[in-house]
């Protein structure tokens, strides 16, 4: 958060105490970086979206648990920051494959069906059941859409129409003393802000919108304060 110098007008003006709401202090196996995520052991354990996963990645199709599908679960897992890397075929890794297959099919046109508004100019569009983001000016895509990392269970970002309202390109949080560049608030503590984790590692941020570096950039250099910020659906899992 920022240091109470620069807040306190803001607070006075807002009765806000902005919070750290897309990192927290998460243990190093939550986060998959950690020597526990790395040491752990193949499951031989059949999960109970076994059949799904196998057709997700092109395996035979048996519903039992071999080293070969072990082999191509953890290295997916792997890749995406499901934890724990352990190859085992759970509702995690089965929703992110869900929520990947999503992402792709929104291609050039993620607003298809209309659900952020195109009467309000420039607006940073949030859909949180596909976990992703965008820019659009009327109806005119601007940037995107990029895969973002939104509030976990009991921390959803919260939904509606918003505006930005303060940036800090270099904020880090003086609770967690966690570093957030390029924030962009745009309700209470919630703000657009880059990460160092992978947008599909669970469980997910404290409410705010996690993004990849170069996309939490591109987001900084497009939009400014005032601009508006519209936050729709449900991420799965919440």
């Amino acid at each position: 958060m920022r240091n109470i110098r620069g807040i306190t007008g803001v607070r006075a003006r807002r009765g806000l105490v902005l919070s750290v709401a897309g990192l927290t202090a998460i243990p190093a196996f939550v986060l998959g970086t950690g020597t526990a995520a790395q040491a752990a052991s193949c499951t031989t354990s059949t999960g109970p979206y076994q059949k799904q996963v196998e057709k997700y990645l092109h395996l035979k199709v048996d519903g039992k648990q071999s080293s070969a599908d072990c082999a191509k679960i953890r290295s997916f897992q792997s890749t995406y920051g499901v934890t724990p890397t352990i190859g085992y075929a759970g509702p995690v890794t089965w929703r992110t494959m869900q929520t990947l297959t999503a992402q792709k099919a929104a291609g050039k046109n993620p607003n298809k069906a209309g659900k952020c508004p195109t009467n309000k100019g420039r607006i940073a569009c949030v859909d949180l059941t596909r976990q992703i983001s965008w820019i659009q000016d009327g109806k005119k895509l601007k940037f995107g859409p990029v895969p973002v990392r939104t509030g976990r269970d009991k921390y959803e970002t919260r939904t509606g129409a918003k505006k930005i309202y303060w940036r800090h390109k270099n904020h880090v949080s003086s609770l967690y003393n966690v570093s957030m560049p390029y924030s962009q608030f745009f309700d209470g503590g919630q703000a657009f802000h880059a990460v160092g984790v992978k947008m599909w590692n669970p469980p997910g941020s404290h409410g705010c919108v996690n993004m990849r570096t170069s996309d939490a950039k591109s987001y900084w250099n497009l939009l400014k304060n005032g601009d508006d910020v519209y936050v729709y659906g449900r991420k799965p899992g919440t």
